[in-house]
């Protein structure tokens, strides 16, 4: 019996400085840190949990930061090298403003 998914349940990624990556997430983007637990892989390693305000489904983002490894990360075949959050239309000078205050590239495209 096969059984059909309902979308995305959350995205993992690398992170470096666990402190920044908090800041960002919290500060900068506003979501809430809904968890915090470690990599059960890796005691030493948090795993982060970044969602809205109930942890629903399709709105986690988690991270593993390591900071101490010394080994840079690569791109390979098959990864996710660009991660986009939608918000609405009419908040985009808003988000632009923001981003832009806290000296982060912002890219605008015309005609959407």
């Amino acid at each position: 019996m096969v059984t059909a998914s309902s979308g995305i349940h959350h995205i993992t990624a690398m992170a470096g400085d666990p402190q920044k990556n908090i800041d960002f997430y919290v500060k900068v983007l506003g979501l809430r840190l809904v968890k915090k637990t470690v990599n059960f892989d890796d005691p030493y390693t948090y795993h982060f949990y970044f969602g809205d305000e109930s942890g629903n489904p399709g709105t986690i983002m988690t991270f593993f930061p390591w900071t101490s490894r010394g080994l840079r990360g690569r791109k390979g075949l098959g990864q996710v090298t660009t991660t986009s959050f939608s918000v609405p239309k009419h908040s985009l000078k808003f988000w632009q403003k923001r981003l832009e205050s806290l000296n982060i590239s912002v890219a605008v495209r015309s005609g959407d």
